[in-house]
């Protein structure tokens, strides 16, 4: 790790402290988190627009330092849509706002980028991000042709101000390939966003600046590759999807749909030069079915979304599992008795207070958990 990101980290670890793992933790928090769920969600609302779009992929929370005065509110949770209302993937173009006690509502749309992924964050500076892979000529079918993935666009990495005004478009056809989940480090001005790529089977790193008015983009590394990538009929892409990191090991934890398992790339916020796919630390082929969506558990643990396009059960469908950080099985939890429901997931930990929240793409619906 280079001494300009050794200082860096010793800055974040403030902010970001509450996913550690610590031996100061309660009970509640250092305990596993999917045991502790509700058979019935605490909140589960839809999720679907007034233009109809469906499939919501990406999920986040809204942080208590986010500023006020716009369409968002601390604690409000955003989630973005894949699909359009013909349910042809690849075209959403929304992304809506939803909490405990109103009604989905527009939070930010543009059909100029569609197919928004669960690449989907918040910056506490006032700003949302969120990646879009489209279907190129609308049919929602990504088709292979030698190898290559065609009918399927780059897409980009949209930055979004509080008021749901589009600020700035980052692109990059080689580290910016198909923007598929994302997860930040936020330090308020200054931010690391690690973004894994669907077309590419890459993972990036960018090194920014924040300011309201968008992201000035310091450096930009990739800093993983070699996981494999692909069209799929069910999933329109297979391909690398969930980060998450763990800032006391520096690790940045990838799930893998395409390879079945979850890796882990060392010196994530440091590394200069590609680690390929890093090492590998959960392979389960009985509770792996395609991991996607990916959230680090206040004890370390790896919580993983179940996406059944790999490897699927009919006995386990559209489950989100839990792992030790050394890929040992916890605990498994079903969001959906259809397969293929499960996606993008996120964990809002304040003090002793935990929030989890999981997409259903099945059924288009948000389901919030208050953990005990």
């Amino acid at each position: 790790m280079t001494t300009r990101h050794m200082s860096l980290l010793k800055r974040w670890i403030p902010s970001i402290v509450l996913l550690l793992p610590t031996a100061a933790y309660g009970a509640t928090r250092d305990a596993p988190i999917l045991p502790q769920l509700a058979a019935t969600p605490t909140v589960s609302t839809s999720t679907v627009p007034e233009n109809g779009d469906v499939n919501p992929y990406g999920v986040a929370f809204v942080p208590a330092e986010f500023p006020a005065g716009g369409l968002l509110n601390p604690g409000d949770v955003i989630v973005s849509n894949f699909n359009n209302s013909a349910n042809l993937q690849g075209t959403g173009t929304t992304i809506v706002r939803v909490n405990a006690n109103a009604s989905p509502s527009l939070f930010f749309q543009d059909t100029s980028f569609p197919g928004f992924s669960t690449a989907l964050g918040v910056l506490r500076r006032g700003l949302v991000l969120v990646g879009n892979l489209p279907s190129t000529n609308g049919t929602g079918v990504c088709t292979e042709n030698n190898g290559a993935e065609e009918d399927v666009g780059s897409g980009a990495l949209l930055v979004i101000d509080r008021e749901g005004r589009l600020v700035q478009v980052l692109k990059s056809p080689t580290l910016l390939d198909g923007p598929w989940d994302l997860t930040i480090v936020d330090d308020v001005d200054r931010a690391v966003i690690f973004v894994a790529n669907a077309l590419s089977g890459t993972v990036t790193r960018l090194d920014v600046r924040v300011d309201v008015g968008g992201l000035d983009v310091e450096s930009a590394t990739q800093i993983a590759s070699g996981y494999t990538h692909r069209c799929d009929p069910n999933a329109f892409v297979v391909g690398p999807t969930g980060v998450a990191l763990n800032s006391e090991s520096d690790t940045l934890y990838v799930s893998s749909a395409g390879d079945n398992g979850i890796f882990a790339v060392s010196d994530a916020l440091g590394r200069e030069k590609d680690g390929g796919e890093g090492r590998l630390v959960v392979s389960d082929a009985v509770h792996l079915h395609g991991p996607l969506g990916l959230a680090l558990a206040p004890n370390g643990d790896l919580i993983s979304a179940q996406g059944d396009a790999v490897n699927p059960d009919p006995n386990q469908p559209s489950e989100i599992v839990e792992f030790t950080s050394r890929g040992a099985f916890i605990s498994e939890f079903s969001i959906d008795p259809a397969a293929g429901s499960a996606f993008g997931l996120a964990l809002d930990v304040k003090g002793e207070e935990i929030r989890f929240a999981a997409v259903d793409d099945g059924l288009n619906v948000l389901d919030i958990w208050d953990v005990p």
